[in-house]
């Protein structure tokens, strides 16, 4: 999730030491990962609540946090780290990734995204094909989703302008925040919600309610493209 030429955090090297196929694995593992961590902690948090939703949410968020963190700083100078299609679609936009390769990152990412969704459910003996019936509908969620993105977009874009070796930690503090501060929790990402409807389970959310999410996300990350395409834009003081 992560773009330049950085050591820690990087997205897209003008010369890349990793070939395509090292990168779209990176980016399929990545996303399993992230996703393994969603399902897993939304399942085990539920489990140890005893029904009090607010505790299970807050496991499920600090490991998501924390997970980003991690996973972020580990495959961001092999593929980037991007682990979402609306940020591959930003930085394909900046110019930054080939469109080919744009393309396959998605694939990758939403084929990581459907592995990890699987892995999670045989880690804790739950039926491993499942359709949500968790619906999340309505302007507000929506809503949600699109300021969830925006920030999201707007976290990376200004940690690597300015503190490009923090973006791992910027990116995990905000989606931690955005948990609790969007109506949604912050899925921000299609590969996710993608994913997340093929689990019954906390985390899930129904195929009926994904295309307003992807629609919301999308639209947030152009919308955060183009504020911060000018306001990162330096100028010459007179």
């Amino acid at each position: 999730m992560t773009t330049e030429a950085l050591p820690q955090a990087s997205l897209e090297p003008p010369l890349h030491p990793f070939d395509p196929a090292r990168r779209l694995l990176a980016e399929a593992l990545g996303t399993a990962l992230l996703l393994a961590i969603v399902i897993g902690s939304g399942v085990m948090g539920q489990r140890l609540a005893g029904g009090n939703n607010a505790i299970a949410l807050m496991g499920d968020t600090l490991a998501t946090g924390a997970g980003l963190v991690v996973l972020i700083t580990i495959f961001g100078p092999v593929s980037g780290a991007h682990f979402n299609p609306v940020v591959t679609l930003v930085f394909a936009l900046k110019r930054q990734i080939g469109a080919t390769l744009a393309a396959a990152y998605v694939i990758a990412q939403a084929a990581g995204g459907v592995l990890g969704v699987c892995a999670a459910h045989l880690m804790f003996a739950e039926p491993v094909l499942q359709i949500s019936t968790k619906l999340r509908d309505g302007p507000a969620q929506g809503f949600s989703e699109f300021v969830a993105t925006f920030g999201l977009i707007a976290t990376i874009l200004g940690a690597l302008r300015f503190r490009p070796d923090f973006t791992p930690i910027a990116v995990g503090l905000y989606i931690t925040a955005a948990y609790w501060f969007t109506a949604s929790t912050s899925f921000a990402n299609p590969a996710v919600t993608i994913a997340r409807c093929l689990s019954d389970t906390f985390a899930g959310i129904a195929p009926a309610s994904a295309p307003l999410f992807i629609l919301a996300q999308i639209a947030g990350a152009l919308a955060a493209l183009g504020v911060f395409n000018w306001l990162l834009k330096e100028t010459t003081a007179r």
